[in-house]
């Protein structure tokens, strides 16, 4: 969060008008054409809009906060809510309901939302090439910037709907709708991979201004981009190989990040969701988002606005992105600190009897624990909007208190102006403990899981009652060297990747990435389906479900030229 926010020329910002297809041929009346944008402060406002396009998402065609679509559609989240039918679109995803493509909101919103932020990326790439070096001295470095912004969007895509088209800024109105999504798995990660590649060689090591992306933040995004193309997927989405040279760049991209010594871990997880300690040495990259700006209610980010505890007067609304039961009981752990792997679902976990992880309370609200961080308001099952369908647990690290500087209530809806983290160093080291993993070198990622599981337990002095106790049992613990085999070695990372990013939006994808979401996603489905009647026709298909449909009007709009994904 930053109370003075880089001044955006929002005006010029119009320009960058609508999605890569029909919104290209919409032409708003009475805005600068890009020939009057030729100085280099109007040139400056365009990167600035750049930047605020990735930030320009909504609640119900979200870009940079993924609960709806990588915790929802997994098993660390209910959707919560009024019942089923408020906000029925997600209920649909959580069902992996095939009537999805049809909806105009969400899955088509999305896909607009960030084809704009990539329009507005080669607008302003246009612009910035268009001034000679002399006359903008921040030519490479902003050219940079921008195309890591387009690849970050472009990233965002490919992990949503796998088949995308990808155009830079040399295309035409007219070539851009002859460009069709039918690319292959190398060439298209490839693609977006090249608009990193030349972040790295042209940003500096240091941006003086918070929000610019440095050197290290593109080798950490490259490196991220090349995990996910190691596992390389047939047509129907199924990981068929894990590509050994991709996972050595992975191993050499990090490594450069972690050498440069501008990273660290927080001393405390609780640093990563709080405004106060944002921009530390643990976010790699963020949004910025600001209040007490000099506008109405500042640039807030409002796609995680429904997930507020409904029965909480400070609130009032809405109780969406409700933790699992499978969530809570996959923090327990055993008599040495390391987690329940097997078995911890076959029960309700008795959380005033068994030891849990630290993480639990930093993520799930549960009655009679420290909410967000306030001993004086303990959470209460009083404040959940639906238990009976959903049950009474609730998730809060993207959520601040209503007395937080950052805090504002639009109406119904809550704002926070927190920024988004996109890349964080907790990451990069798991990202490097997975690569050395599947390189058959799992001896070198036990200290990096180490690190992660040591900050965990150390995390306590926020949780803490009035009176100085605990509200639950902690216990976690390093994992020993005996016994860590290849294979018990990938399920600690599995499972450390589980727990550090509980319910952020990561756990879609990472089962995705690793092949097994089917497996996965209906083992728990067969249990939760019992504990949530709800969920009684939820099933996840194979070769479908692992990504989201192409919208159905964008193939219409291109007279077929789109080819659907498999399944829809």
């Amino acid at each position: 969060m930053k109370r003075q926010y880089i001044t955006a020329i929002f005006a010029l910002a119009l320009i960058c008008f609508g999605s890569c297809k029909k919104q290209l041929e919409y032409t708003p009346t009475g805005v600068l054409s890009s020939q009057d944008l030729t100085s280099p402060t109007a040139v400056e406002g365009l990167v600035t809009a750049a930047y605020a396009a990735i930030g320009n998402g909504d609640m119900i065609g979200p870009i940079y906060s993924m609960w709806v679509y990588g915790s929802v559609r997994s098993d660390d989240s209910y959707k919560g809510g009024g019942g089923t039918g408020d906000v029925f679109e997600i209920d649909a995803l959580e069902h992996y309901n095939t009537v999805v493509p049809t909806f105009d909101a969400f899955i088509s919103r999305s896909w607009k939302n960030l084809y704009k932020s990539i329009s507005r990326a080669n607008v302003a790439i246009r612009a910035v090439n268009g001034l000679a070096d002399a006359d903008f001295p921040q030519k490479q470095s902003r050219l940079a910037e921008l195309r890591f912004l387009r690849a970050h969007s472009y990233f965002t895509l490919k992990s949503l709907y796998k088949n995308i088209p990808i155009f830079d800024e040399n295309a035409t109105a007219e070539e851009i709708l002859a460009v069709s999504n039918d690319l292959g798995w190398e060439e298209s990660w490839n693609k977006i991979a090249a608009d990193f590649e030349y972040a790295i060689e042209n940003l500096p090591e240091t941006q003086q201004q918070l929000g610019r992306p440095n050197k290290y933040a593109a080798q950490a995004y490259l490196a991220k981009l090349r995990l996910f193309q190691a596992y390389q997927q047939d047509e129907q989405h199924q990981v068929v190989s894990i590509n050994q040279q991709r996972l050595q760049e992975v191993v050499d991209l990090t490594q450069s990040v972690i050498e440069s010594g501008k990273y660290a871990l927080n001393a405390d997880i609780a640093d990563n969701f709080l405004p106060e300690t944002e921009n530390s040495p643990e976010s790699i990259f963020a949004i910025q988002f600001s209040i007490n700006d000099g506008t109405t209610s500042g640039r807030l980010n409002y796609e995680d606005g429904l997930n507020y505890p409904h029965g909480a007067p400070q609130y009032g609304c809405c109780g969406f992105n409700a933790g699992t039961q499978n969530l809570v009981n996959a923090h327990t752990t055993d008599d040495k600190g390391l987690p329940n792997m097997t078995g911890f679902n076959n029960g309700i976990a008795d959380l005033s009897k068994v030891t849990v992880d630290v993480r639990l309370d930093h993520t799930v609200g549960i009655d009679g624990h420290v909410y967000k961080y306030d001993n004086t308001k303990l959470f209460s099952n009083s404040w959940v909007r639906d238990a009976g369908v959903y049950g009474n647990f609730h998730t809060m690290r993207s959520q601040q208190l209503a007395t937080s500087p950052s805090y504002f209530k639009n109406g119904p809806f809550m704002g926070v102006a927190k920024n988004q983290d996109i890349l964080r160093f907790d990451e990069v080291l798991l990202m490097q403990a997975e690569a050395y993993i599947e390189l058959g070198q799992h001896d070198k990622a036990l200290p990096l899981i180490n690190q992660i599981r040591e900050r965990a337990a150390a995390s306590t002095s926020r949780l803490k009652k009035l009176d100085g106790s605990f509200a639950s049992n902690y216990n976690v613990k390093p994992y020993p060297t005996a016994g860590w085999t290849q294979d018990y070695a990938r399920l600690a990372l599995q499972w450390e990747r589980r727990l550090e990013f509980a319910t952020e939006g990561h756990r879609f994808f990472d089962l995705v990435r690793w092949g097994i979401a089917e497996p996965t996603l209906n083992q728990y489905l067969n249990v939760e389906k019992v504990r949530r009647p709800y969920l009684s026709t939820a099933k996840f298909t194979a070769g479908r479900d692992e990504y989201l449909p192409i919208p159905q009007s964008e193939i219409t709009f291109t007279k077929g030229l789109y080819i659907q994904n498999p399944g829809y």
